[in-house]
């Protein structure tokens, strides 16, 4: 087996990345946040297309779009408005999808004390995302249109390392499909071009570790249940 300093430095970053869902006010410099995504845009593309970019929030700016997608999402009626452009989750769920996704969402609610009939208490831990958990960091990442699906395939690989090279620095993460939901409110926020479709947003920081729900570790599936050798 091929091992080097450097593959247990990678592989640490990669293993101890999680969602954090619970972050510190302590900033994160400019310059750090300019090296994570300047190691991430090495990131392979079909033919070099490099379909990402990418709107850094913080402060003010931060704050009023959390503020107005959290008022969104916490009046019914105007929720109601508001629906992703594509589709990030299957409209049928089946086993073992099913199974994995309730699995993640009870224990989670069952670290902050939150039952199935609390929903007033669901909605708002889930509207904590639109508050990036109290990350001192937000991004909105954003594709081309004209972009097809092997370009949403790149883009996958772009986030990732975003996240691992962040693990590298001792920084946490949290990737958020329920920013999608709100794309009309970010893109008058942040002016985006007509040509330009929300992907998902994230939330850059250090974890509180002091806060429950940073205890939250997720299964894997072992090697046997999704990987077949051929010889």
């Amino acid at each position: 087996m091929i091992s080097s300093p450097e593959q247990h430095i990678v592989d640490a970053a990669i293993v101890s990345r999680r969602s954090i869902r619970a972050f510190l006010p302590t900033p994160v410099s400019r310059a750090d946040i300019e090296a994570i995504l300047e190691v991430a845009a090495r990131a392979p593309s079909g033919t070099n297309t490099q379909p990402w970019k990418v709107y850094v929030l913080t402060g003010a700016g931060k704050e009023r779009l959390s503020a107005r997608i959290l008022a969104a999402h916490l009046d019914p009626a105007q929720a109601a408005l508001h629906r992703e452009e594509y589709a990030y989750y299957p409209s049928v769920w089946t086993s073992p999808f099913i199974e994995r996704r309730r699995k993640v969402g009870w224990d989670l609610y069952a670290l902050l004390g939150l039952t199935r009939d609390n929903k007033t208490g669901m909605a708002a831990q889930h509207g904590r995302n639109y508050q990036f958990f109290g990350a001192p960091v937000g991004f909105i990442f954003t594709i081309d249109r004209v972009m097809e699906q092997g370009s949403w395939l790149d883009y996958g690989m772009f986030l990732q390392n975003i996240m691992v090279s962040a693990r590298g620095r001792g920084l946490d993460t949290c990737p958020q499909a329920a920013f999608t939901q709100y794309h009309k409110i970010i893109a008058e926020e942040l002016a985006l071009p007509p040509g330009e479709m929300v992907v998902c947003g994230m939330s850059l920081g250090f974890a509180d570790p002091d806060k429950i729900e940073n205890t939250l570790r997720t299964e894997r599936e072992s090697l046997p249940g999704f990987v077949k050798f051929v010889d």
